[in-house]
């Protein structure tokens, strides 16, 4: 019987070693690595809803609103593209996401989508506000993505560290539309359209 335990009891340890967390990094670039889903028609506004290139398969979906945009990751529901609080200001995504990986043995699964933004918090001629989102990527099982917190990364060296803490911590057992997002800083909280 000790024997069995004992075999048991290294086989979840050998198992539990070999999962990891790891970064993975893909490009994004809204103008020519998107396809259209939906657009306004003419006289109907400036807004656009985009399908893009994610990590192995996991769509990025871009809304774009007058010089607002807003991105689901990962999988979503049936029927109508899910409608996030994006940045009040003029923003836009930067071009690179950083995808927080769990990586076992034979799979690997994206968790969390750590992505900069440039908000137009300053007013005209001041730099843009930079802030890495970090978003929930939702599964082909659950279909259940949204942005778990916000990292100021302006002025902030540590930023991407942080963003990676946030990430691994909150984003696989976070509750879209239950729990509430969080603030690496309270100036944060007033770009957001609640």
């Amino acid at each position: 019987m000790k024997t069995a335990a004992a075999a048991w009891l290294f086989f979840l340890t050998a198992s539990v070693g070999h999962a990891e967390i790891v970064s993975e990094y893909t490009d994004f670039d809204a103008d020519s690595g998107c396809g259209v889903h939906r657009m306004a028609d003419e006289g109907d506004g400036d807004w656009a809803d985009l399908a893009c290139g994610g990590y192995r398969g996991y769509p990025v979906l871009l809304s774009y609103t007058d010089l607002r945009e807003t991105i689901f990751y990962g999988f979503p529901p049936e029927g109508e593209l899910p409608r996030q609080p994006g940045f009040h200001p003029f923003n836009h995504a930067g071009p690179r996401i950083e995808w927080r990986i769990d990586r076992q043995e034979r799979s690997e699964t994206p968790f969390a989508a750590i992505h900069r933004w440039f908000v137009a918090a300053g007013g005209e001629g001041r730099s843009d506000t930079e802030i890495l989102v970090v978003s929930k990527v939702a599964g082909l099982a659950d279909r259940a993505g949204c942005f778990v917190g916000y990292v100021m990364a302006s002025g902030n060296p540590g930023a991407n560290v942080e963003a990676r803490e946030m990430a691994d911590a909150n984003a696989r057992d976070f509750a879209c539309g239950t729990d509430a997002p969080e603030y690496s800083d309270s100036a944060i909280r007033d770009l957001v359209s609640q």
